[in-house]
C-alpha cells in the first residue's frame, strides 16, 4: 500500500516538474532565478524580419520543453514592429534600428525595454553575371550605387578595387525594401557615416525617400528582387543571403582592411561597442581590423510594467531561455552569439519586468 502511494506522489511530482517554466534542457548558471510555473499563454510578436531565422528556430525550439506556451511571430519589418508594440496590438516587438526618443515617449503602455536579441551583419549581394564571389565595394562606391551616381557595372570606380576582374558593360539595377525596416536603419546609418551626401540628402531611418531602385518587402523579398534582376545590387541580413546562395561583397572597413560579412567579423564590430544602460547602440564602421562595418543588434521590445500576469511570465521566461540557451543556434544560421558580459546585464533588465509592482521573475 505504502509503496503504490509512494509511486503515486512520484508521478504527480514528475507531472509538476513537467510543468515548470524553465526552457528547454538545463538552466543556465547566470539565468536569473525564481521563475514559477507558468499558466497557459498564447504570445503574439511581430517585426524584424533580419532576426526572424534564428527567433523562429528558437520559438520551434522551446515549445518542445513548453508544449503550453504558444507564440506566433509575425515577420511584418521592424517599422511594423515598433508600431503595434506601442499601440499594444501585440505581446512584443522585435528591431533593428533602435527606436528614437520620440517614439517611447508615445507609447501606450509606459516604458518600453530594448532587450539584445542577437547580432548579425548585413551584406552587400548582387546578381552580376560572371562576376567573382566577394566582390570589393569601396564605401563611397557603395553611397554612389544607391545615390543612383554610379549605374554601370563596369564604372572605372568599381574596377579600380577589382583589378583582372571582367566587368560587364550593363546596367545596376538598386534593389531595396519598400516597408519598415530596421535592415534599412542598419544599412542607411552605416551610409550616413561614410557619405556626407546620403547623410545630407537621405538620412537613415527605417523608412526612406529612396533616391534609385526597386523595392521588396521584407529581407525575403529585397532577396526575390535579386535573385529575379539581372546586374541587381541590393542588402541582406546574412542569414538570407547565404540561403538564397547569393554572393556578397567584400567591403573596406574603418581601418581600410577588406573583410566580408561574417560571425568572426561581426563579433569584432560588437567587442569595440560601448553599449548604454538602455542598450539603444550603432556598432557600424566600427573601429579594429577585423570589424565588419555594417552589422548590428536586434532588440526585443517588451514593456516594463506587463498588463497580464500569465502572459507576462511566459514572455520573460522565453526571451530569458532565448538569450541563455537560445543562443546555441546562433552560429548555424550565421547570427553571432551575445556577448557574455551583455547577457548579464539584459538579466538584470529581465529582473525589472514588473506585473501590478512585483517582478516577475527574481
Amino acid at each position: 500500500m505504502f509503496r503504490k502511494k509512494g509511486r503515486l506522489l512520484a508521478h504527480v511530482l514528475t507531472a509538476v516538474l513537467m510543468l515548470s517554466f524553465v526552457g528547454c534542457g538545463e538552466k543556465n548558471p547566470g539565468t536569473p532565478t525564481g521563475q514559477g510555473q507558468a499558466e497557459t499563454a498564447n504570445l503574439t510578436g511581430s517585426g524584424s524580419s533580419f532576426v526572424y531565422p534564428l527567433l523562429n528556430q528558437q520559438i520551434e525550439e522551446y515549445r518542445k520543453g513548453n508544449s503550453n506556451i504558444t507564440i506566433n511571430y509575425q515577420s511584418s519589418g521592424s517599422g511594423a514592429g515598433i508600431k503595434q508594440v506601442s499601440e499594444q496590438t501585440i505581446d512584443f516587438g522585435a528591431t533593428d534600428g533602435p527606436m528614437t526618443d520620440e517614439q517611447l515617449k508615445a507609447t501606450k503602455g509606459g516604458q518600453l525595454l530594448h532587450i539584445p536579441l542577437t547580432l548579425g551583419a548585413v551584406a552587400v549581394t548582387y546578381n552580376v553575371p560572371n562576376a567573382p564571389k566577394e566582390l570589393k565595394i569601396a564605401p563611397t562606391v557603395l553611397a554612389d550605387i544607391f545615390l543612383g551616381k554610379i549605374t554601370n557595372w563596369n564604372d572605372q570606380q568599381i574596377a579600380n578595387d577589382n583589378p583582372g576582374v571582367s566587368l560587364p558593360d550593363s546596367k545596376i539595377t538598386v534593389a531595396h525594401r519598400s516597408d519598415g525596416s530596421g535592415t534599412t536603419y542598419i544599412f542607411s546609418d552605416y551610409l550616413s557615416s561614410i557619405s556626407p551626401e546620403w547623410l545630407s540628402k537621405v538620412g537613415k531611418g527605417t523608412s526612406l525617400n529612396w533616391p534609385a531602385g526597386l523595392g521588396g518587402k521584407g529581407n525575403a523579398g529585397v532577396a526575390g528582387v535579386i535573385q529575379q534582376t539581372s546586374g541587381s545590387i541590393g542588402y541582406l541580413e546574412l542569414a538570407y543571403a547565404v540561403q538564397n546562395n547569393l554572393p556578397y561583397a567584400m567591403m573596406k572597413n574603418k581601418e581600410g582592411k577588406w573583410v566580408p560579412p561574417s560571425l568572426q567579423t561581426t563579433s569584432a564590430a560588437a567587442a569595440a561597442a560601448t553599449i548604454p544602460d538602455d542598450m539603444r547602440v550603432s556598432i557600424v564602421n566600427a573601429p579594429g581590423a577585423d570589424a565588419y562595418p555594417i552589422a548590428g543588434f536586434s532588440w526585443a521590445l517588451i514593456y516594463k510594467d506587463q498588463t497580464d500576469k500569465a502572459k507576462g511570465t511566459a514572455l520573460v521566461n522565453f526571451i530569458n531561455w532565448s538569450i541563455h540557451d537560445g543562443q546555441a543556434l546562433s552560429e548555424g544560421l550565421h547570427y553571432a552569439k551575445l556577448p557574455a558580459s551583455l547577457v548579464s546585464r539584459e538579466e538584470e533588465m529581465l529582473k525589472s519586468i514588473t506585473f501590478q509592482g512585483e517582478p516577475l521573475i527574481k
